[in-house]
């Protein structure tokens, strides 16, 4: 048995500074710095309960999501069982294309505890 909830969504984009300067001032929310991963900057308050951040990224401009686990490696499996595939990992991170070419992410739990054990899916294997 393991949880998981999509933790967020991300706009991923090779010029993050404006882009995180347009979204930030479109949805009246202040953009901060990640200081521990400076890829990204966050959107503090845009979706309560969920976590919205441009990434600086050297590709094309895209959207994913994450998704939050207290068992990554059972998420990832859940998941490649469904269809998707695995094209890369970072750090803990299990970066997914789903099934219709959609990116996302399967990541240890990065919100607050006690946020993820009310809003967190349970999954039971299949054996």
């Amino acid at each position: 048995m393991h949880k998981s909830r999509l933790y967020g969504l991300f706009i991923d984009t090779p010029d993050a500074d404006a882009a995180a300067g347009f979204w930030s001032a479109a949805l009246g929310v202040p953009a901060v710095p990640e200081p521990s991963e400076p890829q990204f900057i966050a959107l503090v308050g845009a979706f309560p309960k969920l976590e919205l951040d441009v990434q600086r990224i050297g590709s094309e401009p895209r959207y994913h999501v994450d998704i939050e686990t207290d068992d990554v490696d059972a998420e990832t499996a859940r998941l490649l069982a469904l269809g998707a595939v695995e094209v890369d990992r970072w750090l803990d991170c299990h970066v997914l294309r789903a099934p219709g070419g959609h990116l996302l992410c399967v990541v240890p739990v990065h919100s607050d505890p006690a946020l993820f054990e009310s809003e967190a899916r349970v999954w039971h294997s299949q054996t």
